[in-house]
């Protein structure tokens, strides 16, 4: 597995970068047997260290942590030991799945774009037609995922994401999860008052 390790308006040296590669490699081959890739990134703001671990697990699985102390060292073994926290939480449904089809039967994403919209129109829009239409400052392909319930919460909190849009591979329908402010998860599915699929809604509870 590749690990790249970056920093960003901060030099890493060999010896921080080597101990990044080394026990990300270690977390990824102890719980995954096998990864793709990961980056490291570490900066600085003001009197703390912070650092980031995104691992590529596999084909649309990416797993995402963050840490922070007073010395980069520490900072990214905060990361690590997140990284090593969610890992050994999901093992167990990774490893089933990861073994449970052929390579290339997962199902690819649908694609679809991922637009980044300004937070508020630009001071200088004009008036007229088109002026209510958010201002697009980024444009990015992406794919829905094919995923349970389950699937899309273990995502959700793997990537540590806000929302997870993806196709319920129940029924067909587009569903979406998201992290509630009281720390619970919330459910969105147009299709469960009218199909009346309540079991499975106990089943992602």
């Amino acid at each position: 597995m590749q690990v790249t390790v970056t920093g960003k308006q901060m030099d890493v040296g060999d010896s921080l970068r080597s101990h990044a590669e080394a026990a990300t490699a270690a977390i990824a081959d102890k719980y995954l047997g096998k990864a793709i890739e990961a980056h490291v990134v570490f900066c600085r703001e003001r009197h703390l260290f912070l650092s980031d671990i995104s691992l590529h697990a596999r084909r649309g699985l990416t797993v995402q942590c963050h840490g922070e102390a007073a010395d980069a060292y520490a900072a990214f073994d905060d990361a690590a030991s997140r990284l090593e926290k969610q890992l050994r939480r999901y093992k167990r449904r990774l490893r089933a799945r990861h073994k449970g089809g052929k390579a290339g039967e997962e199902t690819a994403p649908e694609p679809a774009t991922d637009y980044v919209l300004a937070a508020e129109p630009a001071p200088d829009a004009e008036e007229g037609a088109g002026k209510d239409e958010p201002l697009i400052i980024a444009e990015m392909r992406t794919g829905i995922p094919r995923l349970s319930v389950r699937e899309a919460v273990m995502r959700l909190d793997l990537a540590d994401l806000p929302a997870l849009l993806f196709r319920n591979s129940a029924h067909g329908n587009l569903n979406l999860v998201y992290r509630r402010r009281d720390g619970n998860v919330g459910w969105i599915d147009p299709d469960l008052a009218a199909g009346g699929r309540r079991a499975e809604r106990g089943k992602a509870s």
